[in-house]
């Protein structure tokens, strides 16, 4: 399973990034939730937001009314939008999956991280 993020990097105060996401492997059996999360440096990771399976989207209060959340048809893929963007949004942001493989005849649930992309809001 590879989870293959993109679209970060460099935007001033006010401007807008978009990321994606991709879920890729011949194992993946289904997706049980995508979202992001976001590290600061010398912060914790925190979860940014998630989409379900069914749909339903859960969004941190402090992106609420800036960033929104989406997915591809095939729900294998995540958006970002993130707008009006502030200097605090500065962070490696992740992508992480909830979903069961399914191999040699065990279904397994776990959870995978993508390689993280660079997000920087700076004048």
């Amino acid at each position: 399973v590879q989870l293959q993020a993109s679209g970060g990097g460099l935007v001033q105060p006010g401007g807008s990034l978009r990321l994606s996401c991709a879920a890729s492997g011949r194992t993946i059996f289904s997706i049980y939730s995508m979202g992001w999360y976001r590290q600061a440096p010398g912060k914790q990771r925190e979860l940014v937001g998630r989409i379900t399976s069914g749909g339903s989207i859960n969004l941190a209060d402090f992106v609420k009314g800036r960033f929104t959340m989406s997915r591809g048809d095939a729900k294998n893929t995540v958006y970002l939008q993130m707008n009006s963007l502030k200097p605090e949004d500065t962070a490696v942001y992740y992508c992480n999956a909830v979903l069961d493989t399914y191999s040699d005849s065990v279904m397994l649930k776990d959870e995978y991280w993508g390689q993280g992309t660079q997000v920087t809001v700076s004048s």
